[in-house]
């Protein structure tokens, strides 16, 4: 039988917060067995790019990374947000290693091809872009692997990644080697029957009932695509995708997304 081994993606809101992620870190280091971490930027790189005189800029949600920008993120992303995470588990006893897509070759991306838009200094990966047996070691060494979300081309270009995606690929790339739970966390306690209503949250999607719920209009469009890359996770052999509140991740409400 595999080892258990959760992913737990953590964002915007909670990394906002110090109340709240310390509360999350707590919750995180609860979690029993094997796991890995991976975290986006919250808030905080747009407010010091506009510290330095440097205009934000986003298209549907991504962000536009040119040279300044990426220095500014790689800074906010891998070295403050990454240690302090770090630093957090330590406190509460998870021995955990900060990582970059860079160290150990961990993470390679390929820069993102100039279409509609240029997004700039932004990476795309694929489930060969992990170097599994690396993290393979780490795990079994004990650590629990801390993911900020920049990566590298393997020519020497840091490149700015979208966390979901890399929380997605890490999850379907240890699925042959791991009971691989793959964690969504955010400030609500699943996925919403009536977004309107934080109690209706619905306990079990499966295919058949995603399509239903999307022909209705009952999701709300901003989850869409979490949760089509959620079952495309589940079609890659992820044993279940969690959609759930990261300060109640030791708790039985949220949603639970799996093939039948």
């Amino acid at each position: 039988m595999k080892e258990q081994l959760k992913i737990v993606k953590i964002g915007g809101g909670i990394l906002d917060d110090p109340e709240k992620l310390y509360q999350f870190v707590a919750e995180f280091h609860r979690l029993p067995g094997l796991k890995v971490l991976v975290h986006g930027g919250g808030k905080g790189a747009s407010t010091l790019l506009q510290s330095l005189g440097i205009e934000p800029q986003m298209v549907n949600g991504r962000r536009i990374t040119d040279a300044a920008t990426l220095d500014v993120v790689t800074m906010f992303y891998a070295g403050k947000t990454n240690k302090l995470l770090v630093a957090l588990l330590q406190e509460h006893g998870t021995n955990a290693l900060g990582l970059s897509g860079a160290d150990g070759n961990v993470l390679r991306a390929t820069r993102r091809p100039i279409g509609a838009v240029d997004y700039g200094y932004v990476g795309d990966l694929t489930d060969q872009s992990v170097n599994t047996p690396l993290l393979q070691t780490l795990l079994g060494a004990g650590l629990t692997p801390v993911f900020c979300a920049i990566t590298h081309d393997g020519q020497g270009q840091l490149l700015n990644t979208n966390a979901d995606t890399i929380a997605s690929v890490l999850a379907r790339a240890l699925a042959p080697f791991y009971e691989v739970a793959l964690h969504f966390c955010f400030e609500k306690d699943g996925v919403l029957a009536d977004v309107h209503d934080d109690s209706s949250v619905i306990p079990q999607i499966t295919p058949a009932l995603f399509q239903e719920l999307k022909a209705s209009g009952a999701i709300a469009a901003g989850m869409l695509p979490k949760l089509e890359n959620a079952f495309a996770a589940l079609d890659a052999g992820v044993e279940k995708v969690i959609i759930e509140n990261a300060l109640k991740i030791n708790e039985p409400v949220k949603t639970v997304l799996c093939q039948s």
